[in-house]
């Protein structure tokens, strides 16, 4: 039980930070630098998971994926299949649950860069998509790794909106944060005791390698 949680934990949070990454940075770059009506709304509307409780966010992804849902109905009337109670629906909870993070690391990031070294590129003749990638985005790197250990952490702790979404099936949806949920309503102290060290210590591992990987990037 313990191999497996630990397996599908890294793999969930592995994915989730991924698919994070790349739509967060470009959500907080989008925030950080088009003017458009209603951006505060979208902006807390991307935030909301922060402060809503994580069942209630798991409740809303039923709403919309579950079996009988706005998306999750249509879509398991044309494939059979349902995004509920598989690994695909815990990959989800992570993504949503560490989305803001990345979002609002990213928004930061790039609204403290100096705006001058995009404009001389941009005099240079680099397109807008050349100024992001070769100026923009070094120059937020800092941001964006914080971001993304941010959203890697919570991924991977992550426990009500999977347990609402994807429920909590040994081998099959069981992450870590669920498995010593199971251990403590079972009675199994040291398991669960096992399991949040082992939890902790994958935490902490992981902040030291990113953090290592930042210095010499940096």
């Amino acid at each position: 039980m313990i191999l497996s949680a630990l397996q599908i934990s890294l793999v969930v949070a592995g994915l989730s930070t991924a698919i994070v990454v790349v739509s967060g940075t470009w959500a907080g770059w989008l925030l950080s630098r088009v003017e458009f009506r209603g951006r505060e709304l979208v902006d807390a509307l991307l935030n909301l998971p922060l402060v809503l409780p994580p069942t209630v966010t798991g409740y809303y992804l039923i709403v919309l994926l579950g079996r009988k849902g706005i998306l999750g109905a249509p879509l398991h009337r044309a494939t059979g299949w349902s995004v509920t109670f598989t690994v695909a629906a815990c990959v989800i909870a992570g993504t949503v649950m560490a989305f803001p993070l990345m979002v609002r690391s990213a928004r930061v990031a790039f609204e403290e860069l100096d705006r001058r070294h995009e404009i001389a590129a941009a005099s240079l003749g680099h397109s807008p998509l050349s100024t992001f990638f070769r100026v923009s985005l070094p120059l937020a790197r800092r941001g964006l790794t914080a971001g993304l250990i941010l959203a890697f952490a919570r991924s991977l702790g992550e426990f009500g909106a999977t347990l609402m979404l994807a429920g909590n099936i040994p081998g099959r949806t069981q992450t870590l944060p669920l498995a010593i949920y199971e251990a403590m309503i079972s009675g199994q102290d040291r398991t669960a005791q096992l399991l949040a060290l082992l939890l902790t210590a994958v935490s902490v591992m992981v902040m030291i390698s990113a953090g290592r990987l930042g210095r010499r990037n940096w």
